[in-house]
């Protein structure tokens, strides 16, 4: 399987925001203008000394597989973690976030949700509450303040729920790491992920209703079902703040959709990722019931890692002491991104 079978085609997204982006040119102008394209992680707002840094993003049809558990606690992280991450991948310290969550349809005291098997109808006020409660644990463990929201009753719109978020931090303008410092040889530093996250999950979905299994039977070699090791929350990455004050940090980023071709978003210098993280088993699982390329994996999946730093070696070894992290490669004069399959004997190029 590919994730374009399944109904999203990276190639043709990236054209059609590159095609909407190509249009929108006005820009502030004086205090409060901005200081970077359209393109990085977030956008960077000129405050004097500091950068209001901004971002948007949402859960995705992950939000399906938790309609079909009826589990929605752990979407609430999911939509912070996104968001925040993204302002750490520019070198922001999040604040705030605001939450938006569309809804299809309310008859009385129970809401109409979207799931694989079809619509399902269940009272909204245990999943307001859960998607409030991992809303607010997000918050904790991200250390930002839930300023407000929308919520939009939409049903010639939407079918089920939908749940985004956009959030604000600051960064320094002399500490904003947008990727200009990056040079070969600098070393390329990952953390990992707890799993899935929150990206490539039409194709989970894809792999999972064409496969004989469901998301209640037991993931083998564990005491989860299929369900609950899909749901586990993305990694909220606040360690990475703590680094770049510490540390000189070239580049930062947030492995999410579009999987390690994130890394082609920061510099033109390609990337030799010789001893990369090893993934974690649900990412064998879905590679092997779904039929997917290796190649297809690194591009729609993070596949083990979910934030990367690039620094100068120098401060290599300090960082790998400081906190959990691993070394998996460097930066290169010739662009793209060359990845060691060692259990295979062999690379693949993104």
């Amino acid at each position: 399987m590919r994730y374009k079978d399944a109904g999203v085609d990276i190639d043709k997204a990236g054209r059609f925001i590159k095609i909407l982006t190509s249009e929108i040119r006005s820009k502030r102008k004086g205090f409060g203008s901005s200081l970077t394209e359209i393109g990085h992680y977030s956008g960077l707002i000129d405050l004097d000394y500091f950068s209001l840094a901004i971002t948007t993003d949402g859960v995705g049809t992950k939000i399906i597989v938790a309609n079909e558990l009826k589990k929605w606690y752990t979407i609430g992280i999911d939509c912070v973690a996104m968001n925040v991450n993204d302002l750490i991948a520019i070198g922001a310290t999040p604040l705030a976030l605001v939450d938006y969550i569309a809804i299809g349809k309310i008859d009385e005291e129970y809401i109409f949700l979207n799931t694989d098997k079809g619509i399902i109808k269940e009272p909204f006020e245990k999943l307001a509450r859960e998607i409030g409660k991992g809303l607010n644990a997000g918050a904790k463990l991200s250390n930002i303040t839930i300023v407000g929201g929308e919520t939009a009753i939409i049903p010639d719109l939407v079918k089920g729920i939908d749940l985004a978020g956009t959030a604000v931090g600051v960064v320094n303008k002399n500490s904003i790491i947008d990727g200009q410092d990056i040079s070969p040889g600098d070393s390329i530093i990952a953390i990992g992920s707890n799993g899935v996250h929150s990206n490539g999950f039409t194709l989970v979905r894809k792999i999972i209703d064409s496969s004989h299994y469901t998301y209640n039977d037991m993931f083998p070699d564990s005491d989860k079902t299929i369900g609950e090791e899909l749901l586990i929350p993305t990694r909220i990455y606040s360690e990475v703040i703590d680094i770049i004050k510490e540390f000189k940090v070239n580049g930062l980023v947030h492995i999410t959709g579009g999987g390690f071709l994130n890394l082609k978003r920061i510099t033109k210098y390609g990337f030799d990722i010789y001893d990369p993280i090893e993934p974690q088993s649900i990412f064998k699982f879905l590679e092997t019931v779904g039929c997917v390329d290796k190649e297809e994996m690194y591009r729609t999946f993070n596949m083990g890692v979910g934030f990367i730093m690039i620094v100068h070696p120098d401060d290599e070894k300090k960082i790998l002491d400081r906190i959990d992290c691993k070394k998996i490669g460097k930066v290169t004069e010739h662009p793209g991104i060359r990845l060691n399959l060692k259990e295979e004997g062999r690379y693949i190029y993104l």
